[in-house]
């Protein structure tokens, strides 16, 4: 019989850990790579008996899953978040498809919750991730953050719900937002990319009308709106520090 890992990556992560690893408890092996926890993540990983590993620095997300990964030595990979549950019928379908594989790479459908409620439109639904690897087939690239799983076979899916908790309350999505943009600044610095604070405004209008109108965020109510909202200030954000980024760098060439 095959063999199965799970590779996550923590921080902070008590609100749903115990669960998440519950749901895969049947797992041959999972591992939990840490980034400088200081709640209950450590307690909880140990108390459910999987290999728990920390880092003494943060690469970013892409890196640091790879890094998880490069910790099993399964013959298939589970890369789940920590905010992430596998449903009973996704946990069948997932033994079946490595006991009898019909691809290298799978994908599953997720569905989120937004501070209590689950989420039909908004573009979070229709949410295929591809997660489900044989070892060697994929890896993640090297983003900062919003890595991708990179791999050359068609990503084939899976019947069943990975059940996404991603933002229990209002102060997550703040700091979601703080760190996302800075990261997602970073990121298009670091490519060379510029930006300007009318670049920012527009740029952040068009994130809330394209999640509120085009993407039906108003068929969600209250929950529309807000990730809407989220996602005008996390996009304006991000302009915004870009531009000072690069404001700082041709200070700093001048002098």
């Amino acid at each position: 019989m095959p063999t199965l890992g799970v590779a996550i990556i923590s921080k902070n992560a008590a609100a749903h850990l115990a669960s998440c690893l519950a749901a895969v408890s049947w797992a041959d092996q999972i591992v939990v790579l840490d980034s400088g926890s200081s709640d209950e993540t450590e307690s909880l990983a140990r108390a459910a008996g999987v290999r728990f590993e920390q880092t003494s620095d943060w690469p970013g997300f892409g890196i640091q899953k790879n890094r998880a990964i490069a910790l099993l030595d399964t013959d298939w990979v589970l890369a789940l978040d920590t905010d992430e549950i596998v449903s009973p019928e996704l946990a069948q379908a997932i033994r079946h498809a490595i006991a009898e594989p019909q691809a290298d790479v799978y994908r599953l459908e997720r569905r989120s919750a937004f501070c209590g409620q689950w989420v039909a439109h908004s573009g979070w639904n229709n949410d295929w991730v591809a997660r489900l690897f044989k070892r060697g087939a994929a890896h993640y690239s090297d983003d900062l953050v919003h890595e991708r799983l990179v791999h050359s076979a068609a990503a084939q899916p899976l019947t069943g719900k990975l059940l996404h908790y991603s933002y229990d309350d209002f102060e997550t999505v703040l700091n979601k937002i703080n760190s996302y943009s800075s990261a997602g600044a970073a990121q298009r610095f670091a490519k060379g990319k510029q930006a300007s604070l009318g670049m920012a405004i527009l740029r952040g209008l068009w994130a809330f009308w394209r999640t509120y109108l085009l993407k039906r965020g108003f068929l969600d109510g209250r929950a529309g709106f807000l990730i809407a909202l989220m996602n005008a200030e996390t996009t304006f954000y991000r302009f915004v520090k870009l531009e000072q980024l690069g404001r700082v760098s041709a200070h700093s060439k001048e002098q």
